[in-house]
Protein backbone atom coordinates (compact mmCIF):
# COMPACT_ATOMS: atom_id res chain seq x y z
CA UNK A 1 0.00 0.00 0.00
CA UNK A 2 0.92 3.44 -0.66
CA UNK A 3 2.10 5.47 2.76
CA UNK A 4 0.73 8.40 0.70
CA UNK A 5 -2.27 10.10 2.61
CA UNK A 6 -5.81 9.13 1.50
CA UNK A 7 -7.47 11.93 -0.48
CA UNK A 8 -10.15 13.51 1.35
CA UNK A 9 -13.44 11.43 1.55
CA UNK A 10 -15.85 13.88 0.76
CA UNK A 11 -14.20 15.03 -2.54
CA UNK A 12 -15.83 14.15 -5.48
CA UNK A 13 -13.84 13.29 -8.52
CA UNK A 14 -16.84 13.53 -11.22
CA UNK A 15 -15.77 16.71 -12.06
CA UNK A 16 -12.09 15.96 -12.97
CA UNK A 17 -14.03 13.63 -15.45
CA UNK A 18 -16.97 16.02 -16.47
CA UNK A 19 -14.95 18.55 -17.87
CA UNK A 20 -13.32 16.52 -20.55
CA UNK A 21 -9.74 16.87 -19.24
CA UNK A 22 -9.23 13.00 -19.12
CA UNK A 23 -8.12 11.77 -22.68
CA UNK A 24 -10.72 9.36 -24.39
CA UNK A 25 -12.90 9.80 -21.38
CA UNK A 26 -15.67 11.98 -22.27
CA UNK A 27 -17.07 9.62 -24.32
CA UNK A 28 -18.15 7.27 -21.48
CA UNK A 29 -19.53 10.49 -19.63
CA UNK A 30 -21.61 11.39 -22.72
CA UNK A 31 -22.60 7.50 -23.20
CA UNK A 32 -24.15 7.38 -19.73
CA UNK A 33 -27.81 8.29 -20.63
CA UNK A 34 -31.04 9.94 -19.01
CA UNK A 35 -29.30 11.32 -16.11
CA UNK A 36 -31.33 12.74 -13.46
CA UNK A 37 -30.78 16.52 -12.35
CA UNK A 38 -32.12 15.20 -9.31
CA UNK A 39 -29.01 13.10 -8.67
CA UNK A 40 -27.01 15.93 -8.26
CA UNK A 41 -29.03 16.51 -4.71
CA UNK A 42 -27.98 13.11 -3.53
CA UNK A 43 -24.68 13.20 -5.04
CA UNK A 44 -23.58 16.02 -3.03
CA UNK A 45 -24.05 14.38 -0.08
CA UNK A 46 -22.03 11.09 -1.14
CA UNK A 47 -18.21 10.77 -1.38
CA UNK A 48 -17.13 9.15 -4.82
CA UNK A 49 -13.89 7.49 -5.50
CA UNK A 50 -10.93 7.36 -8.27
CA UNK A 51 -7.55 8.39 -8.46
CA UNK A 52 -4.72 10.36 -10.64
CA UNK A 53 -3.71 -13.30 -14.15
CA UNK A 54 -5.20 -15.66 -12.32
CA UNK A 55 -5.68 -19.16 -12.64
CA UNK A 56 -7.27 -20.23 -15.23
CA UNK A 57 -10.78 -21.21 -14.39
CA UNK A 58 -11.48 -24.93 -14.62
CA UNK A 59 -14.51 -25.99 -16.60
CA UNK A 60 -18.16 -27.04 -14.25
CA UNK A 61 -17.36 -30.97 -12.34
CA UNK A 62 -19.52 -33.85 -13.18
CA UNK A 63 -20.47 -36.21 -10.95
CA UNK A 64 -17.92 -37.76 -8.85
CA UNK A 65 -15.50 -41.21 -10.15
CA UNK A 66 -15.64 -42.64 -7.28
CA UNK A 67 -19.04 -44.65 -6.70
CA UNK A 68 -18.32 -44.29 -2.52
CA UNK A 69 -18.26 -40.86 -2.55
CA UNK A 70 -21.02 -40.04 -5.32
CA UNK A 71 -23.42 -42.31 -3.13
CA UNK A 72 -22.42 -39.76 -0.43
CA UNK A 73 -22.59 -36.72 -2.04
CA UNK A 74 -26.38 -37.86 -3.54
CA UNK A 75 -27.04 -38.81 -0.06
CA UNK A 76 -26.01 -34.76 1.25
CA UNK A 77 -28.03 -33.87 -1.73
CA UNK A 78 -31.29 -35.77 -0.73
CA UNK A 79 -30.82 -34.39 2.55
CA UNK A 80 -30.92 -30.92 1.46
CA UNK A 81 -33.78 -31.57 -0.86
CA UNK A 82 -36.03 -31.96 1.72
CA UNK A 83 -35.62 -28.67 3.06
CA UNK A 84 -37.07 -25.19 1.39
CA UNK A 85 -36.20 -24.63 -2.20
CA UNK A 86 -34.48 -21.18 -3.44
CA UNK A 87 -37.99 -20.41 -4.65
CA UNK A 88 -39.71 -20.71 -1.40
CA UNK A 89 -38.19 -18.13 1.80
CA UNK A 90 -39.13 -16.38 4.85
CA UNK A 91 -37.45 -12.60 4.71
CA UNK A 92 -35.21 -12.56 7.38
CA UNK A 93 -31.60 -13.63 8.06
CA UNK A 94 -32.69 -14.14 11.70
CA UNK A 95 -31.75 -18.34 11.44
CA UNK A 96 -28.64 -17.87 8.87
CA UNK A 97 -27.70 -15.28 12.21
CA UNK A 98 -28.49 -18.18 14.42
CA UNK A 99 -25.92 -20.58 12.66
CA UNK A 100 -23.30 -18.08 12.07
CA UNK A 101 -23.61 -17.70 16.07
CA UNK A 102 -23.49 -21.44 16.88
CA UNK A 103 -20.55 -21.33 14.59
CA UNK A 104 -18.68 -19.07 15.82
CA UNK A 105 -19.12 -16.41 13.34
CA UNK A 106 -16.58 -17.62 10.55
CA UNK A 107 -17.79 -14.63 8.29
CA UNK A 108 -16.08 -12.34 10.30
CA UNK A 109 -13.26 -14.15 9.91
CA UNK A 110 -11.82 -12.99 6.34
CA UNK A 111 -12.58 -9.55 4.74
CA UNK A 112 -14.97 -9.58 1.61
CA UNK A 113 -16.43 -8.51 -1.90
CA UNK A 114 -20.64 -8.58 -1.10
CA UNK A 115 -22.18 -8.66 -5.10
CA UNK A 116 -25.88 -8.35 -5.76
CA UNK A 117 -27.74 -7.08 -9.00
CA UNK A 118 -30.30 -8.51 -11.27
CA UNK A 119 -28.13 -9.80 -14.33
CA UNK A 120 -23.89 -10.50 -14.64
CA UNK A 121 -23.19 -11.54 -11.29
CA UNK A 122 -21.63 -14.63 -11.60
CA UNK A 123 -19.08 -13.81 -14.15
CA UNK A 124 -18.70 -10.87 -12.31
CA UNK A 125 -17.64 -12.70 -9.31
CA UNK A 126 -15.60 -15.29 -11.31
CA UNK A 127 -14.02 -12.03 -13.15
CA UNK A 128 -12.84 -10.58 -9.81
CA UNK A 129 -11.88 -13.95 -8.21
CA UNK A 130 -9.28 -14.37 -11.28
CA UNK A 131 -7.78 -10.88 -10.30
CA UNK A 132 -7.66 -11.61 -6.56
CA UNK A 133 -6.09 -15.14 -7.42
CA UNK A 134 -3.80 -13.31 -9.71
CA UNK A 135 -2.71 -11.16 -7.21
CA UNK A 136 -2.02 -13.96 -5.15
CA UNK A 137 -4.78 -13.99 -2.59
CA UNK A 138 -6.48 -17.44 -1.75
CA UNK A 139 -10.32 -16.87 -2.84
CA UNK A 140 -13.47 -18.22 -1.35
CA UNK A 141 -16.26 -17.50 -4.14
CA UNK A 142 -19.95 -18.48 -2.90
CA UNK A 143 -22.23 -18.51 -6.00
CA UNK A 144 -25.70 -19.41 -7.47
CA UNK A 145 -27.42 -21.54 -8.70
CA UNK A 146 -25.42 -24.19 -10.32
CA UNK A 147 -24.97 -25.32 -13.55
CA UNK A 148 -24.03 -28.85 -13.16
CA UNK A 149 -23.21 -29.68 -10.11
CA UNK A 150 -24.36 -28.34 -6.47
CA UNK A 151 -20.18 -28.17 -5.70
CA UNK A 152 -19.86 -25.55 -8.62
CA UNK A 153 -20.87 -22.87 -5.68
CA UNK A 154 -18.46 -22.89 -3.14
CA UNK A 155 -15.06 -22.57 -4.75
CA UNK A 156 -11.84 -22.25 -3.45
CA UNK A 157 -8.77 -20.83 -5.58
CA UNK A 158 -11.03 -20.55 -8.55
CA UNK A 159 -11.65 -24.53 -8.43
CA UNK A 160 -14.93 -25.90 -7.14
CA UNK A 161 -14.73 -27.83 -4.04
CA UNK A 162 -13.76 -31.51 -4.35
CA UNK A 163 -17.27 -33.77 -3.45
CA UNK A 164 -15.18 -35.10 -0.54
CA UNK A 165 -14.82 -31.92 1.01
CA UNK A 166 -18.46 -30.67 0.05
CA UNK A 167 -19.66 -33.81 2.13
CA UNK A 168 -16.84 -33.32 5.12
CA UNK A 169 -18.37 -29.37 4.80
CA UNK A 170 -21.71 -30.78 5.18
CA UNK A 171 -21.49 -33.23 8.37
CA UNK A 172 -19.14 -30.71 10.12
CA UNK A 173 -21.74 -28.48 10.69
CA UNK A 174 -24.94 -30.58 10.13
CA UNK A 175 -25.53 -31.13 14.24
CA UNK A 176 -25.24 -27.02 14.22
CA UNK A 177 -27.74 -27.11 11.29
CA UNK A 178 -30.52 -29.59 13.24
CA UNK A 179 -29.65 -27.31 16.78
CA UNK A 180 -30.71 -23.98 14.76
CA UNK A 181 -33.67 -25.85 13.00
CA UNK A 182 -34.72 -26.95 16.74
CA UNK A 183 -34.93 -23.46 17.96
CA UNK A 184 -36.70 -21.96 15.38
CA UNK A 185 -40.59 -21.53 13.79
CA UNK A 186 -39.03 -22.71 10.38
CA UNK A 187 -35.97 -24.74 9.09
CA UNK A 188 -33.36 -23.43 7.93
CA UNK A 189 -33.68 -23.41 3.96
CA UNK A 190 -31.55 -25.23 1.17
CA UNK A 191 -30.20 -22.19 0.08
CA UNK A 192 -29.37 -21.07 3.91
CA UNK A 193 -27.67 -24.39 4.83
CA UNK A 194 -25.36 -24.00 1.34
CA UNK A 195 -24.42 -20.32 2.63
CA UNK A 196 -23.42 -21.53 5.88
CA UNK A 197 -21.01 -24.46 4.41
CA UNK A 198 -19.38 -21.76 2.46
CA UNK A 199 -18.48 -19.50 5.45
CA UNK A 200 -17.76 -22.32 7.17
CA UNK A 201 -15.34 -24.11 4.66
CA UNK A 202 -14.00 -20.28 3.32
CA UNK A 203 -13.01 -20.22 7.52
CA UNK A 204 -11.22 -23.43 7.38
CA UNK A 205 -9.42 -22.70 4.45
CA UNK A 206 -8.51 -20.22 5.32
CA UNK A 207 -9.05 -17.90 2.42
CA UNK A 208 -7.60 -14.27 2.00
CA UNK A 209 -10.54 -12.89 0.58
CA UNK A 210 -14.38 -13.91 0.30
CA UNK A 211 -16.09 -13.28 -3.18
CA UNK A 212 -20.08 -13.45 -2.48
CA UNK A 213 -22.81 -13.17 -4.98
CA UNK A 214 -26.21 -12.47 -3.17
CA UNK A 215 -28.92 -15.36 -4.42
CA UNK A 216 -32.18 -13.05 -4.05
CA UNK A 217 -32.22 -9.63 -2.95
CA UNK A 218 -29.86 -8.23 -1.03
CA UNK A 219 -30.87 -6.89 2.67
CA UNK A 220 -32.56 -10.13 3.83
CA UNK A 221 -30.53 -12.62 1.82
CA UNK A 222 -28.66 -15.15 3.59
CA UNK A 223 -25.41 -13.97 2.54
CA UNK A 224 -26.16 -10.65 4.22
CA UNK A 225 -24.29 -11.54 7.52
CA UNK A 226 -20.96 -10.71 6.23
CA UNK A 227 -20.21 -6.38 6.19
CA UNK A 228 -18.78 -6.21 2.52
CA UNK A 229 -15.55 -4.50 2.31
CA UNK A 230 -16.78 -3.68 -1.18
CA UNK A 231 -20.46 -4.09 -2.12
CA UNK A 232 -20.91 -4.43 -6.03
CA UNK A 233 -24.05 -3.80 -7.43
CA UNK A 234 -24.39 -5.17 -11.64
CA UNK A 235 -27.07 -4.09 -13.58
CA UNK A 236 -30.66 -3.97 -11.60
CA UNK A 237 -33.58 -4.61 -13.71
CA UNK A 238 -36.78 -6.71 -13.48
CA UNK A 239 -36.93 -10.12 -12.35
CA UNK A 240 -38.84 -11.56 -9.09
CA UNK A 241 -41.18 -8.88 -8.97
CA UNK A 242 -43.54 -10.97 -6.60
CA UNK A 243 -40.67 -10.34 -4.28
CA UNK A 244 -38.32 -7.63 -4.76
CA UNK A 245 -41.03 -5.02 -6.02
CA UNK A 246 -42.68 -4.19 -9.59
CA UNK A 247 -39.96 -1.04 -9.90
CA UNK A 248 -35.97 -1.42 -10.92
CA UNK A 249 -36.48 1.50 -7.52
CA UNK A 250 -38.17 -0.71 -4.78
CA UNK A 251 -35.88 -3.61 -6.30
CA UNK A 252 -32.78 -1.44 -5.89
CA UNK A 253 -34.46 -0.88 -2.33
CA UNK A 254 -34.00 -3.97 -1.25
CA UNK A 255 -30.53 -5.06 -3.08
CA UNK A 256 -29.17 -2.12 -1.37
CA UNK A 257 -29.39 -3.72 1.86
CA UNK A 258 -25.67 -5.04 1.40
CA UNK A 259 -24.46 -1.48 0.87
CA UNK A 260 -22.59 -1.10 4.37
CA UNK A 261 -21.08 1.30 6.56
CA UNK A 262 -18.14 2.73 5.19
CA UNK A 263 -18.04 0.49 2.79
CA UNK A 264 -16.98 1.11 -1.06
CA UNK A 265 -20.12 1.07 -3.72
CA UNK A 266 -19.14 -0.39 -7.25
CA UNK A 267 -22.06 0.83 -9.26
CA UNK A 268 -22.66 -0.53 -12.28
CA UNK A 269 -24.71 1.91 -15.07
CA UNK A 270 -28.07 1.57 -13.48
CA UNK A 271 -31.88 3.39 -14.38
CA UNK A 272 -31.99 6.55 -12.68
CA UNK A 273 -34.80 5.34 -10.49
CA UNK A 274 -32.32 2.45 -9.43
CA UNK A 275 -29.47 4.60 -9.08
CA UNK A 276 -31.18 7.42 -6.86
CA UNK A 277 -31.78 4.72 -4.30
CA UNK A 278 -28.32 3.30 -4.08
CA UNK A 279 -26.81 6.57 -3.82
CA UNK A 280 -29.22 7.84 -1.27
CA UNK A 281 -28.46 4.53 1.02
CA UNK A 282 -24.69 5.12 0.51
CA UNK A 283 -25.25 8.51 1.96
CA UNK A 284 -26.53 6.99 4.92
CA UNK A 285 -23.78 4.96 5.64
CA UNK A 286 -21.34 6.96 4.55
CA UNK A 287 -20.43 4.33 2.09
CA UNK A 288 -17.62 5.66 -0.83
CA UNK A 289 -18.96 5.42 -4.21
CA UNK A 290 -17.26 4.31 -7.75
CA UNK A 291 -19.45 4.33 -10.76
CA UNK A 292 -19.87 3.24 -14.28
CA UNK A 293 -19.65 5.97 -16.60
CA UNK A 294 -18.03 8.61 -14.40
CA UNK A 295 -15.18 7.08 -12.07
CA UNK A 296 -14.97 4.37 -14.35
CA UNK A 297 -16.28 2.28 -17.44
CA UNK A 298 -15.44 0.97 -20.74
CA UNK A 299 -13.07 3.01 -22.69
CA UNK A 300 -12.93 1.34 -26.08
CA UNK A 301 -13.40 -2.47 -27.28
CA UNK A 302 -13.10 -4.76 -30.15
CA UNK A 303 -14.01 -8.21 -31.34
CA UNK A 304 -11.81 -10.15 -31.25
CA UNK A 305 -11.51 -14.21 -31.77
CA UNK A 306 -13.06 -16.17 -28.88
CA UNK A 307 -13.65 -12.80 -27.17
CA UNK A 308 -12.70 -9.48 -27.18
CA UNK A 309 -9.93 -6.98 -26.69
CA UNK A 310 -10.67 -3.70 -23.78
CA UNK A 311 -9.46 -1.16 -23.04
CA UNK A 312 -10.57 -0.12 -19.62
CA UNK A 313 -11.29 3.06 -17.30
CA UNK A 314 -10.49 2.28 -13.67
CA UNK A 315 -10.37 4.20 -10.31
CA UNK A 316 -6.49 4.06 -10.89
CA UNK A 317 -6.35 4.85 -14.68
CA UNK A 318 -6.08 3.37 -17.75
CA UNK A 319 -5.51 -0.53 -18.40
CA UNK A 320 -5.20 -1.05 -22.51
CA UNK A 321 -5.00 -4.19 -24.53
CA UNK A 322 -6.69 -6.22 -21.99
CA UNK A 323 -8.54 -10.06 -23.63
CA UNK A 324 -11.28 -11.05 -22.51
CA UNK A 325 -12.41 -14.62 -23.95
CA UNK A 326 -15.94 -13.76 -23.51
CA UNK A 327 -18.54 -12.35 -25.46
CA UNK A 328 -21.13 -9.24 -25.92
CA UNK A 329 -20.72 -5.66 -24.77
CA UNK A 330 -22.45 -6.60 -21.45
CA UNK A 331 -19.14 -8.86 -20.39
CA UNK A 332 -16.93 -6.09 -21.06
CA UNK A 333 -18.58 -3.84 -18.77
CA UNK A 334 -18.42 -6.85 -16.44
CA UNK A 335 -14.73 -6.44 -16.51
CA UNK A 336 -15.00 -2.78 -16.09
CA UNK A 337 -16.97 -3.45 -12.98
CA UNK A 338 -14.91 -6.21 -11.47
CA UNK A 339 -11.65 -4.49 -12.22
CA UNK A 340 -13.58 -1.73 -9.95
CA UNK A 341 -14.00 -3.59 -7.25
CA UNK A 342 -10.25 -5.09 -6.65
CA UNK A 343 -9.03 -1.95 -6.69
CA UNK A 344 -11.54 -0.49 -4.49
CA UNK A 345 -10.66 -4.01 -2.21
CA UNK A 346 -6.84 -2.54 -2.68
CA UNK A 347 -7.43 0.50 -2.19
CA UNK A 348 -6.62 2.28 -5.05
CA UNK A 349 -7.90 5.56 -4.85
CA UNK A 350 -8.12 6.08 -1.09
CA UNK A 351 -4.56 4.64 0.39
CA UNK A 352 -2.68 4.35 -3.02
CA UNK A 353 -3.01 6.32 -6.03
CA UNK A 354 -0.94 3.97 -8.79
CA UNK A 355 -3.28 1.29 -10.83
CA UNK A 356 -2.80 -2.26 -10.65
CA UNK A 357 0.19 -3.61 -12.29
CA UNK A 358 -1.22 -4.06 -15.92
CA UNK A 359 0.36 -7.07 -17.01
CA UNK A 360 -1.19 -9.24 -13.88
CA UNK A 361 -4.58 -7.78 -14.76
CA UNK A 362 -4.35 -8.98 -18.34
CA UNK A 363 -2.99 -12.38 -16.99
CA UNK A 364 -5.93 -12.98 -15.14
CA UNK A 365 -8.43 -11.50 -17.71
CA UNK A 366 -7.14 -13.88 -20.45
CA UNK A 367 -7.65 -16.70 -17.75
CA UNK A 368 -11.55 -16.10 -17.11
CA UNK A 369 -14.49 -18.46 -18.15
CA UNK A 370 -18.47 -18.08 -17.54
CA UNK A 371 -19.75 -21.61 -18.25
CA UNK A 372 -23.30 -21.09 -19.72
CA UNK A 373 -22.78 -17.99 -20.65
CA UNK A 374 -22.51 -17.77 -24.68
CA UNK A 375 -20.60 -20.70 -23.94
CA UNK A 376 -19.68 -22.84 -27.53
CA UNK A 377 -20.27 -26.31 -26.81
CA UNK A 378 -20.32 -27.95 -30.41
CA UNK A 379 -19.52 -27.01 -33.82
CA UNK A 380 -21.11 -28.07 -37.46
CA UNK A 381 -22.95 -26.59 -36.56
CA UNK A 382 -22.50 -24.43 -34.13
CA UNK A 383 -24.45 -25.22 -30.65
CA UNK A 384 -24.18 -22.33 -27.96
CA UNK A 385 -25.27 -22.49 -24.67
CA UNK A 386 -26.71 -19.13 -22.65
CA UNK A 387 -28.13 -19.29 -19.25
CA UNK A 388 -30.39 -15.73 -20.24
CA UNK A 389 -33.79 -16.33 -18.30
CA UNK A 390 -35.31 -12.70 -18.11
CA UNK A 391 -36.04 -10.14 -20.52
CA UNK A 392 -33.17 -7.86 -20.00
CA UNK A 393 -30.65 -10.89 -19.98
CA UNK A 394 -31.81 -12.00 -23.00
CA UNK A 395 -31.79 -8.92 -24.91
CA UNK A 396 -27.96 -8.87 -23.56
CA UNK A 397 -27.71 -12.11 -25.20
CA UNK A 398 -29.72 -11.50 -28.62
CA UNK A 399 -27.16 -8.36 -28.90
CA UNK A 400 -24.02 -10.39 -28.37
CA UNK A 401 -24.85 -13.04 -30.32
CA UNK A 402 -25.53 -10.38 -33.34
CA UNK A 403 -21.57 -9.45 -32.74
CA UNK A 404 -19.94 -12.29 -31.81
CA UNK A 405 -21.48 -15.25 -34.40
CA UNK A 406 -22.25 -14.47 -37.96
CA UNK A 407 -25.32 -16.96 -37.96
CA UNK A 408 -27.33 -17.05 -41.22
CA UNK A 409 -30.08 -19.04 -39.75
CA UNK A 410 -30.08 -19.30 -35.80
CA UNK A 411 -32.80 -21.90 -34.01
CA UNK A 412 -33.43 -21.11 -30.64
CA UNK A 413 -34.08 -23.55 -27.70
CA UNK A 414 -35.84 -22.42 -24.87
CA UNK A 415 -36.61 -24.27 -21.74
CA UNK A 416 -38.08 -21.42 -18.83
CA UNK A 417 -39.33 -21.74 -15.63
CA UNK A 418 -42.60 -21.09 -14.96
CA UNK A 419 -42.42 -17.98 -12.57
CA UNK A 420 -40.21 -15.58 -14.93
CA UNK A 421 -41.62 -13.46 -17.72
CA UNK A 422 -41.38 -15.99 -20.62
CA UNK A 423 -43.26 -13.39 -23.36
CA UNK A 424 -40.46 -10.95 -22.16
CA UNK A 425 -37.83 -13.37 -23.32
CA UNK A 426 -39.22 -15.07 -25.95
CA UNK A 427 -39.78 -11.02 -27.74
CA UNK A 428 -36.31 -10.74 -26.66
CA UNK A 429 -35.13 -13.57 -29.05
CA UNK A 430 -37.60 -13.23 -31.52
CA UNK A 431 -35.59 -10.73 -33.89
CA UNK A 432 -32.71 -13.48 -33.96
CA UNK A 433 -34.45 -16.50 -34.30
CA UNK A 434 -35.43 -17.88 -37.09
CA UNK A 435 -37.36 -20.66 -35.93
CA UNK A 436 -37.67 -21.69 -32.43
CA UNK A 437 -37.90 -25.39 -30.26
CA UNK A 438 -39.71 -25.15 -27.22
CA UNK A 439 -39.02 -27.66 -24.34
CA UNK A 440 -39.11 -28.11 -20.87
CA UNK A 441 -36.28 -29.34 -18.22
CA UNK A 442 -36.23 -31.59 -15.09
CA UNK A 443 -37.21 -28.96 -12.56
CA UNK A 444 -40.24 -29.02 -10.93
CA UNK A 445 -40.11 -25.26 -11.73
CA UNK A 446 -40.08 -25.97 -15.57
CA UNK A 447 -42.79 -24.45 -17.58
CA UNK A 448 -44.85 -27.04 -19.57
CA UNK A 449 -43.49 -27.48 -22.80
CA UNK A 450 -47.16 -26.80 -23.94
CA UNK A 451 -47.96 -23.60 -22.30
CA UNK A 452 -44.80 -22.29 -23.37
CA UNK A 453 -45.23 -23.02 -26.57
CA UNK A 454 -48.92 -21.48 -26.86
CA UNK A 455 -46.78 -17.91 -25.92
CA UNK A 456 -44.13 -18.78 -28.59
CA UNK A 457 -46.77 -19.01 -31.01
CA UNK A 458 -48.28 -15.61 -30.30
CA UNK A 459 -45.00 -14.29 -30.83
CA UNK A 460 -43.40 -15.99 -33.27
CA UNK A 461 -46.30 -17.55 -35.52
CA UNK A 462 -47.25 -20.84 -35.43
CA UNK A 463 -44.91 -21.90 -38.75
CA UNK A 464 -41.64 -20.67 -36.57
CA UNK A 465 -42.59 -22.82 -33.17
CA UNK A 466 -41.56 -26.53 -32.78
CA UNK A 467 -42.53 -28.80 -29.55
CA UNK A 468 -40.61 -31.08 -28.27
CA UNK A 469 -40.85 -31.69 -24.68
CA UNK A 470 -38.08 -33.78 -24.17
CA UNK A 471 -34.13 -31.93 -24.22
CA UNK A 472 -32.74 -34.43 -25.94
CA UNK A 473 -35.55 -34.77 -28.67
CA UNK A 474 -35.26 -30.54 -28.41
CA UNK A 475 -31.61 -30.52 -28.99
CA UNK A 476 -31.70 -32.89 -31.98
CA UNK A 477 -34.80 -31.25 -34.11
CA UNK A 478 -32.82 -27.57 -33.15
CA UNK A 479 -29.62 -29.13 -34.69
CA UNK A 480 -31.56 -30.82 -38.11
CA UNK A 481 -33.17 -27.41 -38.71
CA UNK A 482 -29.96 -25.39 -38.60
CA UNK A 483 -28.14 -28.28 -41.09
CA UNK A 484 -30.73 -27.71 -43.33
CA UNK A 485 -28.11 -24.80 -44.36
CA UNK A 486 -25.74 -27.03 -45.53
CA UNK A 487 -22.34 -28.35 -44.27
CA UNK A 488 -20.62 -24.73 -44.82
CA UNK A 489 -23.60 -22.64 -44.51
CA UNK A 490 -23.92 -20.24 -40.83
CA UNK A 491 -26.44 -22.55 -39.14
CA UNK A 492 -25.89 -22.71 -35.49
CA UNK A 493 -28.48 -23.52 -32.16
CA UNK A 494 -28.86 -21.26 -29.12
CA UNK A 495 -29.67 -23.50 -25.98
CA UNK A 496 -31.46 -20.29 -23.43
CA UNK A 497 -33.99 -19.51 -20.82
CA UNK A 498 -33.05 -21.26 -17.92
CA UNK A 499 -29.71 -21.89 -15.92
CA UNK A 500 -31.28 -25.74 -15.55
CA UNK A 501 -31.57 -25.80 -19.33
CA UNK A 502 -28.18 -24.99 -20.20
CA UNK A 503 -26.94 -27.19 -17.23
CA UNK A 504 -28.87 -29.89 -18.95
CA UNK A 505 -27.58 -29.29 -22.42
CA UNK A 506 -24.12 -29.12 -21.25
CA UNK A 507 -24.36 -32.87 -19.97
CA UNK A 508 -26.63 -34.17 -22.79
CA UNK A 509 -23.40 -32.51 -25.16
CA UNK A 510 -20.88 -34.42 -23.58
CA UNK A 511 -19.06 -31.38 -21.47
CA UNK A 512 -19.39 -32.63 -18.09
Amino acid sequence: MSDLPPRDPHESFGDDIEDGSEDGFDEIVAAETERDPDLAVIEAGSRTLRTQGGPQQPDVPGRPEDPEVDRALREVEAELATRWGETKLEPSVTRIAALMDVLGEPQRSYPSIHITGTNGKTSTARMIEALLGAFELRTGRYTSPHVQSITERISLDGAPISAERFIETYNDIRPYVEMVDAQQEYRLSFFEVLTGMAYAAFADAPVDVAVVEVGMGGSWDATNVIDGDVAVVTPIDLDHTDRLGETTAEIAGEKAGIIKQDATVILAQQPVDAAQVLLKKAVEVDATVAREGLEFGVVARQVAVGGQLLTLRGLGGEYDEVYLPLHGPYQAHNAAVALAAVEAFFGVGSQRPEPLDIDTVRKAFAAVSSPGRLEVVRRSPTVVLDAAHNPAGARATAEAVGEAFDFSRLIGVVGASGDKNVRGLLEAFEPIFAEVVVTQNSSHRAMDADELAAVAVEVFGEDRVQVEPRLPDALEAAITLAEEEGEFAGGGVLVTGSVITVGEARLLLGRA
